[in-house]
């Protein structure tokens, strides 16, 4: 059994403490010498899974439905998005950062809107009062909506912009310019600007033009005649996409200061220019957010990235369902444009500020100034990788662990290199999710293809929102020669690995890496990440036969280790959290920790009811969407739910379950949504190496369980109480930093 045992008693909820034994993070025990303070076990391996279709499970049976109501998925989203809000609020981030986390905020609302919110705009425009989507479903959203973004404004307008010009970084409006600025503006407008706009008077002849989703628009309103005589009041501008929106000026302009200037400031100074001979009595920026999951029949096209590329150019003018207006536009010209997009009155936000906080990132990037941001953190060098021994090498010995971004992601890149240029690696396989589109590790695989390897890529093209940049990598590669499958049809391939074939001898042997987030080396510097280097035989033997399955579309291998969505990994699953409830009716130890990113399956989350209510004790560290509610008196009452939102974008998924002796740690791709389980392609895999299983149940279990600066607890209702963030508290992102920081690891030499 390992150090992860429960006390006998348990604490109170408040304390944080998660009831367990091993040491706190505060003082690491050095990384190269972490030892189980008891043996561990190897994980049994799982009976092979049967090659059948997926299948639905049986739902558990949990306390009587009156008593259990599920928390709402869309709400829990925009709770997500409030405890993120909470960093550009904190006074302890540093100043640059807060606006940073103000424009997430924005932007994870963008991706709300364009993913969720098009069935309740529907149900509002159609009356529904009854179903999952109503009337009053969508008002209530819209209301937390619009809370949220008048909080935003309101503290960019009160506080961070106050606090920048106090540091010397000022956004300056027209009515603030000096004239010499003044004079600056004009002239950038008339270089930089006025070529690249075509305002669109409306009449018969000119309908209301095609609005992409959110971009920048205006509407104008116009006084007198055109150049025909006639009296057509109504004028839209669109800007291109291409231009900056935040302009900095030259210093000869702003000698002391560092000053921005906003795009759309610029053109509302010198709107009246794009209309002469009228008088411009009425204007408002303005933006839609538009539908943007891409509906493509899969069952209906013969070729699907050619299918994909044609509903690409459609996304951008789905159905309305935004529209963010000026605070100040007039309720004609509000009225005339929720008019035209169809929009009810609640899906209209005005805004005190440019209607795309989002671009507001721009000026972090344009200031200039470290000593407003996090100090720069570079991940350290793996621990299980010795300086100068070649990795395959090395996991001819052992597996190795890789926790992200406290350890680089320079690794993952540097077996790929090693085996691209290995001349006895024959075979290289690997899925593609989301890389990005200057990707160093796609460069690998052409190089691979270019050395007559044989190369297979399982791209993704469905990925939401990088579809573009991955069917030009599927292209690319290709048109060198690899192999390219596309996944399989109505499945999203959300799998992460990556695999190597050697000729050793007379014999060939496999190496491989899985992973729980994206071969991306951008993302992997901002996002909690767990990966696995692996040369065992049954794990890597696994990898093959699904890569296989993958592009054959035959029915998947007899699989030893991992567990594949859709097929067995729900219910296996399922048969965990069972196992955990009947050790608990047993009076035996019974305990489940679960890391991900979302749980909204309703299987699952029934299954974690009926077993808390068996007397298992249940922490879940979910970092976005929650539809369990926690801490229910005489249904929930076993059962935890925190959230952690720190620096780094959590995303690790880790399960742990103990049932009497028997302990299971797995890794996984997956979170617990649906989606995941009935309609990806998903893996979750165990880890055996003691040291290793052990590393994981400290760093991102125990940790996140002792977290009381960053983890927020959820209540009953789905709220969720701040953390109580004590003068000597430490969150655990902040203690992972410490233990992998270049002094701790040169003390500890």
């Amino acid at each position: 059994m390992s150090s992860f045992t429960p006390t006998k008693t348990e604490p109170p909820v408040d304390a944080l403490q998660g009831g367990d034994t091993v040491p706190a993070l505060a003082e690491p025990a050095p990384i190269e010498a972490v030892e189980p303070v008891e043996p561990i076990e190897p994980i049994a391996l799982d009976a092979p899974i049967e090659s059948i279709a997926p299948i639905e499970p049986e739902l558990p049976a949990p306390a009587p439905a009156a008593a259990l109501q599920l928390l709402d998925r869309d709400h829990s989203i925009l709770a997500f998005n409030e405890r993120v809000f909470d960093w550009a609020r904190r006074s302890d981030v540093p100043l640059l950062e807060r606006l940073r986390y103000l424009c997430i905020v924005s932007s994870n609302l963008d991706e709300f809107f364009e993913v969720r919110t098009a069935p309740h705009i529907t149900a509002a425009q159609n009356g529904d009062t009854k179903g999952i989507y109503t009337q009053a479903s969508f008002e209530a959203l819209m209301a937390s909506a619009q809370s949220l973004v008048a909080r935003q404004y309101q503290l960019y307008n009160e506080a961070l912009a106050p606090a920048l010009a106090a540091e010397g970084l000022r956004v300056v409006s027209h009515g603030q310019r000096t004239a010499e600025q003044r004079r600056w503006v004009q002239e950038y407008f008339a270089r930089e600007v006025r070529p690249l706009l075509v305002p669109v008077g409306l009449d018969p002849a000119h309908p209301f033009p095609m609005v992409a989703n959110k971009t920048l628009n205006f509407i104008v309103r116009l006084k007198g005649q055109d150049a025909f005589g006639r009296d057509n009041e109504i004028a839209i501008v669109r800007v291109p996409r291409v231009m900056p929106r935040v302009i900095r000026m030259p210093a000869r302009v702003a000698p002391k200061e560092s000053l921005f200037v906003l795009l759309s400031s610029v053109i509302r100074a010198h709107l009246a220019d794009l209309f002469p001979g009228r008088e411009v009595s009425e204007y408002s920026q303005f933006r839609v957010t538009r539908h943007s999951e891409l509906a493509v029949d899969e069952d209906d096209v013969k070729n699907l990235r050619t299918a994909l590329r044609q509903g690409l150019q459609q996304r951008n003018y789905g159905q309305a369902v935004r529209l963010e207006v000026s605070a100040s536009c007039s309720r004609f010209l509000a009225d005339f444009l929720q008019t035209q997009f169809v929009l009810p009155p609640q899906a209209l936000f005005r805004v005190h500020g440019p209607v795309n906080l989002v671009r507001l990132a721009q000026l972090v990037d344009l200031a200039d100034r470290p000593a407003l941001l996090f100090p720069a953190w570079q991940g350290a060098w793996p621990q299980g990788l010795a300086a100068g021994q070649p990795i395959l090498e090395r996991l001819r010995e052992r597996d190795i662990l890789l926790h992200h971004p406290f350890e680089t992601f320079d690794a993952v890149l540097a077996f790929l290199r090693e085996a691209v240029y290995d001349p006895d690696v024959l075979v290289i396989k690997q899925t593609i999710y989301r890389t990005g589109a200057d990707s160093a590790l796609m460069e690998l695989l052409r190089e691979a293809v270019r050395r007559g390897k044989e190369v297979m890529a399982v791209v993704e093209l469905k990925a939401r929102f990088d579809e573009e940049a991955n069917i030009n990598w599927a292209e690319a590669l290709e048109s060198m020669g690899a192999q390219v499958v596309y996944g399989v049809v109505g499945l999203k391939t959300h799998a992460k690995m990556l695999l190597v074939t050697r000729r050793e001898g007379k014999g060939l042997r496999r190496y491989g890496h899985l992973s729980t987030g994206n071969y991306n080396p951008r993302t992997a510097r901002l996002y909690t990440d767990l990966g696995l280097l692996t040369a065992n035989e049954s794990i890597t033997a696994d990898m093959d036969g699904v890569f296989n399955h993958l592009a054959s579309q035959n029915r998947p291998p007899r699989l030893r280790q991992l567990m594949l969505a859709p097929f067995y990994l729900q219910q296996r699953m399922l048969d965990k959290i069972a196992a955990v409830g009947q050790a608990a009716q047993a009076g035996q130890h019974a305990r489940i920790v679960a890391k991900m990113n979302a749980l909204t399956d309703e299987a699952l989350v029934l299954a974690l009811v009926r077993a808390g209510q068996q007397g298992a004790r249940i922490d879940l560290i979910v970092r976005g969407a929650c539809t369990l509610p926690a801490q229910l008196d005489g249904v929930t009452g076993n059962i935890r739910v925190r959230s952690i939102i720190g620096r780094f974008l959590e995303h690790t998924r880790v399960f742990y379950f103990a049932a009497g002796e028997q302990e299971d740690l797995y890794l996984s791709s997956a979170d617990w949504m649906n989606r995941n389980m009935m309609r990806r392609v998903e893996l979750a895999w165990p880890v055996h190496d003691p040291q290793l299983r052990q590393r994981i149940i400290d760093e991102c279990l125990v940790a996140y369980l002792r977290d009381d600066r960053d983890a927020w607890s959820q209540q009953p209702d789905g709220r969720y109480n701040a953390p109580a963030r004590p003068a000597n508290g430490k969150g655990a992102q902040a203690a992972l930093m410490a233990r992998y920081s270049p002094d701790s690891r040169k003390k500890r030499k």
